[in-house]
């Protein structure tokens, strides 16, 4: 995986925190053909993506969005 180490602590912080979150079936994965860029796919669909303009994860209220755009495409299955 080719993340620039600032991002890679970033990644892997807010990686263990969803993981925490939600066990399964969340995948978050840097993508590795790029630095600084984060997916979250859930049951196959994209629900965040920086390189899509979704930003960074930095603040506790991104990350209540992305938890909840998470809960949403889990009850959809």
């Amino acid at each position: 995986m080719a993340l620039a180490s600032g991002y890679k602590s970033k990644y892997l912080q807010l990686k263990k925190k969803l993981e925490d979150e939600f066990p399964r079936p969340a995948q978050c994965e840097g993508t590795p053909q790029a630095t600084g860029f984060f997916e979250v796919m859930v049951a196959g669909k994209l629900i965040h993506s920086k390189k899509k303009g979704d930003g960074y994860v930095d603040t506790e209220n991104k990350f209540l969005k992305l938890a909840a755009a998470i809960k949403a495409a889990l009850a959809q299955g």
